[in-house]
C-alpha cells in the first residue's frame, strides 16, 4: 500500500507515519533522508544533489524524483511506503505520477490531517524539551509534574526549538496552505484524497486513518 500524508508541520504525520510503519511494515519516506542518504552513499543522483547543494541551490524536482525512484528499489518497500514532505505543489504531484506509473506502481490513498490553524500555532509554539533526556513538554497540554524539572531524569535543564515560535509557525503555515490548495484538487480529483481532523487525540486520528485503509 502507497500512501502520501499531507499536513503541515506539526500536525503529527510522523507520529502518524510511524504507527502505519509498525502496523502494517510500510516505510515512511522523507525525502531530506533520502536526500541526504543518496548524497552519503554517493550515488548518481546524490553527486548531482550534492553539487546543487554546495551551490547554495535548490535541488530540481527531476533529481528529487531520481533519488525517490532509486530508493522505491529497495527490499524495505515492498509492503509499500508513506511519503512524508512530498510533493510540495502540482508540478511535483505530476512528476511523481509519472514515475510511479512507469514502474508500474501507484498511490492507493492520499491522506490529508486537517488541522486548526490557531490550535496548531498553539501546540507547536508551546513545546520544549528535556535537554538531558529529550523528554517533551508543552507550556499548557504536558507540564513538568514539579515546575522546572523533568519527569524523566530530574534534569532543570529545557531547551527549545529557534523556529517553534509563533511567526516562524505562521509563516510556514501560509506557505503550506498555499502550496497545498492545488495538492488538494490535484488529487481529490482523481478520488484519491481523504480528509481526517488531526486536531483529535492520538489514537483517534490512527482509528480513522486505518478506516480509510481498510476501504482502499
Amino acid at each position: 500500500m502507497n500512501l502520501i500524508l499531507l499536513g503541515p508541520p506539526g500536525a503529527g504525520k510522523g507520529t502518524q507515519a510511524k504507527l502505519l510503519e509498525e502496523k502494517h511494515g510500510l516505510k515512511q519516506l522523507s525525502t531530506g533522508e533520502m536526500l541526504r542518504a543518496a548524497v552519503a552513499a554517493g550515488t548518481a543522483y546524490g553527486k548531482q544533489a550534492k553539487a546543487v547543494m554546495d551551490r547554495g541551490d535548490l535541488v530540481s524536482d527531476d533529481i528529487v524524483i531520481a533519488i525517490i525512484a532509486d530508493r522505491l528499489n529497495a527490499p524495505d518497500v515492498k509492503k509499500g511506503f508513506i511519503l512524508d514532505g512530498f510533493p510540495r505543489n502540482t508540478a511535483q504531484a505530476e512528476a511523481l505520477d509519472a514515475m510511479l506509473k512507469s514502474k508500474g506502481m501507484k498511490l492507493d490513498r492520499v491522506i490529508e490531517m486537517k488541522v486548526d490553524d490557531e490550535a496548531l500555532v498553539e501546540r507547536i509554539s508551546g513545546r520544549y524539551t528535556c535537554a538531558k533526556c529529550g523528554k517533551g513538554y508543552h507550556d499548557k497540554f504536558e507540564k513538568p509534574k514539579k515546575p522546572g524539572v523533568c519527569d524523566v531524569c530530574g534534569s532543570t535543564e529545557f531547551i527549545r526549538r529557534a523556529d517553534d515560535n509563533e511567526k516562524t509557525v505562521r509563516d510556514r503555515l501560509a506557505i503550506y496552505n498555499k502550496q497545498t490548495a492545488p495538492l488538494v484538487a490535484h488529487y481529490g480529483s482523481r478520488g484519491s484524497l481523504t480528509k481526517v481532523d488531526g486536531m483529535a487525540a492520538i489514537a483517534d486520528v490512527n482509528r480513522r486513518i486505518e478506516e480509510v485503509l481498510n476501504g482502499v
